[in-house]
């Protein structure tokens, strides 16, 4: 059987990171002398009178249609406010407001309304105010049915706070979070190997999984934002990653200097059944699944070695561990490898 990859189910990493250096370039050359990260950050930072505000924006990607097909709508805001709020945490941001975005074609009332009230509770969770959004009615586009969410955050850090990972030296620790599942990343590849090599529906009941397909792909985001907050007053944060879209090597990458190298130990953290499902059927291997999927690294966290008991400690009830170490970069440049 041919392995299969992200690409092959219709997502080209590759392709995207090509795509996302050009419109770095291009960014850059609006920036003035208040911005103060560079694109490829989880967050934008810009200089605000005696603090930084810090920006993201996200979607929850083909989640929705998991959503769809178990006619449940009322967990997906939760995902994508969850999901922005952890962004802006790598950076040691307070959340402050929230806004989103509904694209649709045909959506009752009653079904927009559900989606804001996943939205209300994320809001409510993570402690931002929930303050616009807009609601576009687009046939033509979407077809009947379906729908996009997508999600824009905003927070605020002050000045001698923020984290952007350039304390980070050989000889740190990674402290690794625990996630619940494939949080808003890699569901086309799931949906892929699942429902069309696996044949099952969201309905179908799993052993190992404890619950049925649908259930397992639709586990809420994990919400960090709380652990990095009980954190900071302890310890030296010295940088942090949060677990999406590429990964830990496609995250972790983007907050280590350039002398760094950082070393992932995969038995540290138990991976959710979930991905070990769709590694089997889908004949995937290791390192695909690693560059798609989280598996079970929701967020990092790095400190100096002397640290490392007090911020375990710290985040006991969090489950947290250690999941890896900071070592001198190979020939002077930064990269991530997934130990065995």
């Amino acid at each position: 059987m041919r392995k299969l990859t992200y690409a092959s189910a219709g997502v080209d990493i590759d392709a995207a990171d090509q795509a996302k250096k050009q419109i770095a370039t291009m960014a850059k050359s609006t920036f003035n002398e208040k911005v103060r990260t560079s694109i490829g950050l989880f967050a934008g930072a810009y200089d605000f009178d005696d603090r930084i505000l810090l920006s993201s924006t996200d979607s929850v990607g083909t989640k929705v249609m998991i959503a769809d097909m178990m006619g449940v709508l009322n967990t997906i805001g939760e995902d994508i406010v969850n999901h922005c709020a952890n962004d802006i945490a790598v950076h040691n941001a307070n959340p402050l407001f929230f806004l989103d975005y509904i694209a649709h074609s045909d959506f009752e009332p009653k079904q927009i309304i559900s989606l804001v009230e996943g939205i209300v509770k994320g809001c409510k969770n993570a402690k931002i105010a929930l303050i616009g959004g807009e609601t576009a009615q687009l046939p033509g586009i979407y077809p009947s049915g379906m729908f996009d969410l997508a999600g824009f955050i905003v927070g605020e850090v002050k000045k001698d706070s923020l984290i952007n990972g350039e304390l980070i030296s050989p000889g740190d620790v990674i402290i690794g979070l625990p996630s619940n599942g494939l949080h808003t990343n890699g569901y086309s590849l799931a949906r892929k190997v699942l429902f069309d090599i696996g044949k099952f529906t969201v309905k179908s009941y799993v052993d190992e999984l404890g619950c049925t397909v649908g259930e397992a792909l639709l586990a809420t985001h994990t919400l960090y934002v709380s652990a990095v907050h009980k954190l900071r007053d302890k310890v030296s944060i010295h940088g942090m990653a949060h677990i999406t879209g590429g990964g830990v090597p496609g995250n972790l990458i983007r907050v280590l200097p350039e002398n760094c190298y950082a070393r992932i130990y995969s038995d540290t953290v138990k991976t959710p059944s979930i991905m070990k499902l769709i590694r089997r059927i889908g004949n995937i291997e290791s390192h695909e699944m690693y560059r798609t999927f989280n598996m079970g690294f929701g967020y990092l966290i790095i400190v100096s070695a002397r640290e490392m008991d007090i911020t375990l400690e710290a985040l006991t009830s969090f489950d947290a561990f250690c999941a890896g170490e900071i070592t001198k970069g190979k020939k002077g440049k930064k990269g991530v490898e997934i130990c065995r």
